[in-house]
């Protein structure tokens, strides 16, 4: 899956700040653009990793999928 992301670079140090817009507070940064796209598409992958649920006794747990 492709994800738009938004590079900035820093005047006074020369990095590059990152986002992903659709991902809110899905940030990273790098010295370079590429280290940059490099840690943000780690912060994506970390981002979407989905959290242990733990479920009280009679819960139930459902997948829907939206498009």
């Amino acid at each position: 899956m492709k994800w738009r992301v938004i590079l900035e670079p820093d005047p006074e140090t020369g990095d590059y700040a990152v986002w992903c817009p659709e991902l809110p507070g899905c940030v990273s940064a790098g010295e370079t653009e590429a280290e940059a796209l490099e840690n943000i598409t780690e912060a994506i992958a970390l981002y979407l990793e989905p959290d242990p649920i733990i479920l009280k006794a009679g819960s139930l747990m459902r997948e829907v999928s939206v498009t």
